[in-house]
C-alpha cells in the first residue's frame, strides 16, 4: 500500500471519527449550526472514500488503453469531492431557514462546543498532514482533501464562536444566521476546488514560473542545436508532459542530435522527476526564428 492509499484509508477513520464527535455535540445542543458543521464532516467521510479509489485508480502502470497512465482520475475525485460539498452547502441553507423559522433555545451548549472543539483540532492536525505530503507527492486527490479538511476547519472555529455568543447574547437568531454563513463558506470551497480540478482535466498549463524555468534550462542545455520552438506543457496528476520541437543544423548526424536531447532532458529531470519528455527534432530549414533561442 502506497503512503497515498495509507493517508486516505486514514482519512476515511479520522473522518469518522470526527463526524461522530460532532454528531454527538448536535445532538446534544440542537444548534443549526454546529449541524450545518456535522454535515459537512459527513461529506468529509464520502471525499475520503472516493480520494482512496481514485489514488488506487492513479496508481495503476500504463496500459493498452491509457498508455499515458491513469494519473488524471485523481481530478475526477477532487470534482466528485467539490459537488459533493456544494451538496451539503445547500443542505446546510434548508435547515438554517427553517431553524430560523422556528428558533429552539440550545441545549447543554458548553459540553457540545467542547466536543466540537476537540473534533477541530484533530481535523486541523490531519489537515496539515495531508496538504504537506499531497504537495511532495504532487498528488490532487491528496491536497484536495485536506484543502477541504482545513476549510472545515475555518468554518468549526465561527461555529464555536457564533454559537458561544448566541449563547451568551441569548440572540438564539444567531444560530441559523451563522449556519447560513456557513453555508456560504462550504459553498465557496467546493466551488474553488471544481475550477481548480477542472484545469487538470482541461490539460492547463503549469504555473507560470515554472514553464518559464523549463525554457530556460531547454536554452542553456541545447548547445549545438539552433532554437527550440512551440513548447508546450500540460498536467496530468503527478505529471507534466513536455513538448517541443529542437532544430539542429541540417549536417548534424542523428546521434550528435540524440546526444543534445540527453543534455537537455538531463538537465531537466535533475529540477523535475516528474516530467515526460517528447523532442521532436527538426533540420534547420524548419527554424522559425521564435520561441527559445540556444545560449
Amino acid at each position: 500500500m502506497t503512503k497515498g492509499e495509507q493517508l486516505a484509508l486514514g482519512s476515511i477513520g479520522i473522518g469518522s471519527l470526527v463526524l461522530a464527535i460532532k454528531a454527538a455535540a448536535w445532538w446534544l445542543t440542537g444548534s443549526a449550526a454546529i449541524y450545518s458543521d456535522a454535515l459537512e464532516s459527513t461529506v468529509n467521510v464520502a471525499a475520503a472514500i472516493v480520494t482512496l479509489g481514485a489514488i488506487r485508480l492513479a496508481g495503476k502502470p500504463a496500459d493498452e488503453n491509457h498508455p499515458y497512465g491513469h494519473d488524471k482520475a485523481e481530478f475526477f475525485a477532487a470534482v466528485i469531492e467539490g459537488v459533493l460539498i456544494v451538496v451539503a452547502a445547500l443542505m446546510i441553507f434548508e435547515h438554517a431557514w427553517s431553524t430560523y423559522r422556528h428558533p429552539q433555545p440550545l441545549a447543554m451548549p458548553a459540553i457540545g462546543l467542547a466536543l466540537n472543539a476537540v473534533a477541530t483540532v484533530i481535523n486541523a492536525l490531519w489537515a496539515v498532514l495531508l496538504i504537506r505530503t499531497g504537495r511532495l507527492t504532487r498528488s490532487p486527490a491528496l491536497m484536495a482533501d485536506g484543502k477541504h479538511l482545513m476549510a472545515d476547519v475555518v468554518t468549526s472555529v465561527g461555529v464555536i464562536v457564533g454559537v458561544g455568543l448566541a449563547v451568551l447574547t441569548g440572540y438564539l437568531v444567531l444560530d441559523p444566521l451563522l449556519a447560513a454563513a456557513t453555508g456560504l463558506h462550504v459553498l465557496w470551497s467546493g466551488a474553488t476546488m471544481i475550477s481548480s480540478s477542472v484545469g487538470g482535466l482541461m490539460d492547463a498549463a503549469p504555473a507560470p514560473e515554472i514553464v518559464e524555468r523549463i525554457r530556460t534550462l531547454v536554452g542553456t542545455h541545447a548547445e549545438g542545436a539552433i532554437e527550440a520552438h512551440d513548447l508546450r506543457t500540460r498536467h496530468a496528476g503527478k505529471l507534466t508532459f513536455l513538448e517541443f520541437h529542437l532544430v539542429v543544423p541540417g549536417a548534424m548526424s542523428v546521434a550528435d542530435a540524440h546526444d543534445i536531447c540527453d543534455r537537455i532532458e538531463a538537465a531537466l529531470k535533475a529540477e523535475m522527476s516528474h516530467l515526460m519528455i517528447t523532442i521532436h527534432v527538426e533540420p534547420e530549414g524548419k527554424a522559425k526564428h521564435q520561441g527559445i533561442l540556444v545560449l
